[in-house]
């Protein structure tokens, strides 16, 4: 675990830095076009490329040194924020600019993410996976809680090319972690004769080891359908916050969402998991649904914060406990391609997701419980009436999904029974 929590440490405070600059671009963009759709696409930008590329990426993960991918991976990402922050300077720099280096910068995650993953079944003991996992969640708590605050700090502090370089310091900071450390006594995956094979044939290794079994595929349906609800409920929140509260409520209660995130990560580090994680897997995915259909509900500033908590509390739970059912069951040799197949299946939605949050939020939505809205009448008792209340019926139905997906993923007995009827492979 040694080896695991210095690589850890290293990627946690890299992706912390990441989020400093991804806030602080945000702004920048925001501030001088005054468009969401730009905004919007900063956000496209940085997750298609590297869901596009990703069965490509799997395959040179398994070809090549896991440790050394990782290493190149960090440093083409610190060359485009350094890159970014050059142009600043000159006061040359164009929107297309950042939508090209956040596109690379997505290639270069695309490359480090399966990676990393895959990593961590060489490094960790089968029964150590759940903590393990638990302590990498941390990276998404850090970019949820601490970033978006300490990134608001400094940029009146040393401004957006100031934020910049701190975050080229971090990625150095990760690759020296991994130069330092040799996963020691530990070899590379061996290549099989699949190496040999061209890289499009071995791409599709990841989907065919998926599609062999009923109980993954079920799982992938539940988190891609999921990942879309929960998406529309994170972008649709502050907009529905803005229209009964200040921007610093707003903030306070996307906060609250960042505490129950690193509950989360604690409880799972310290837990570890369940021994049947399925059964965490549905569990937490049910309470997050119910959760988000109460923030939809309410109208409540405090109230809604404390649902935000419970909203964000179980991701570190649902993900580790996931997590590990795929480390221990998926061959080490293969887990580059399955997960980055994994990942591209899994996030598939999250495109769609941005591209039509803003339609059904303005134009369908948001009228039907204002005054005299088509359905006031009828879910004014539930919803309330006025500003910000159609918005909060469309993450209320975003809960009611989720909560389904789980129910219906809990009756697939191919799901319920995976961990009993795929064989660990590690």
């Amino acid at each position: 675990m040694g080896t695991f929590l210095l690589v850890a440490v290293g990627q946690i405070i890299s992706v912390s830095g990441s989020a400093l600059t991804g806030f602080g671009l945000g702004v920048w963009v925001y501030q001088r076009t005054h468009s969401t759709t730009q905004f919007s696409l900063i956000l496209l930008f940085t997750v298609l490329p590297s869901l596009v590329l990703a069965p490509l990426a799997g395959v040179l993960v398994d070809r090549w040194d896991r440790r050394r991918v990782m290493i190149a991976s960090d440093t083409g990402a610190a060359l485009c924020t350094g890159l970014l922050a050059l142009l600043i300077a000159s006061g040359r720099l164009q929107i297309w600019h950042i939508y090209l280096m956040m596109g690379l910068n997505s290639i270069f995650r695309g490359l480090q993410a399966p990676a990393y993953v895959a990593s961590v079944s060489l490094l960790v003991p089968k029964e150590q996976l759940g903590r393990a996992n638990g302590i990498m969640q941390l990276e998404s708590t850090s970019s949820y809680l601490l970033s978006p605050l300490l990134a608001g700090w400094l940029l009146d502090r040393i401004g957006i090319i100031g934020v910049m370089g701190v975050d080229i310091a971090t990625f150095l900071v990760a690759v020296c972690t991994l130069l330092y450390v040799r996963f020691s006594g530990i070899k590379p995956p061996e290549a099989g004769p699949e190496k040999t094979n061209p890289l499009w044939q071995d791409a599709l290794t990841g989907w065919r080891f998926i599609a062999g079994s009923s109980g993954f595929v079920g799982l992938m349906a539940l988190f891609a359908l999921g990942n879309y609800a929960n998406i529309m409920t994170d972008t649709i929140m502050p907009p529905m916050l803005l229209e009964i509260t200040s921007p610093t409520l707003v903030g306070g209660v996307l906060s609250a969402g960042g505490a129950g995130m690193l509950a989360g990560t604690l409880i799972m580090s310290v837990w570890g998991g369940p021994k049947r994680r399925v059964l965490a897997v549905l569990a937490f995915k049910g309470l997050a649904g119910l959760a988000v259909m109460a923030i939809g509900m309410l109208q409540s500033v405090h109230w809604i914060a404390v649902a935000t908590f419970l909203y964000y509390l179980p991701f570190p739970l649902v993900n580790g406990n996931d997590q590990a059912i795929w480390q221990s069951k998926v061959p080490v040799r293969l887990q580059g391609r399955v997960f980055s197949t994994r990942r591209m299946l899994s996030h598939s939605m999250i495109p769609i997701a941005y591209l039509t949050a803003g339609p059904l939020s303005d134009v369908l939505f948001k009228p039907l419980l204002v005054q005299n809205g088509p359905l006031a009448p009828f879910l004014a008792p539930l919803f309330g009436m006025g500003p910000g209340r159609g918005l909060g019926l469309l993450i209320s139905l975003m809960g009611f999904s989720i909560c389904l997906l789980t129910v219906f993923a809990a009756s697939n007995p191919r799901v319920w029974n995976i961990e009993i009827e795929q064989a660990d492979a590690i």
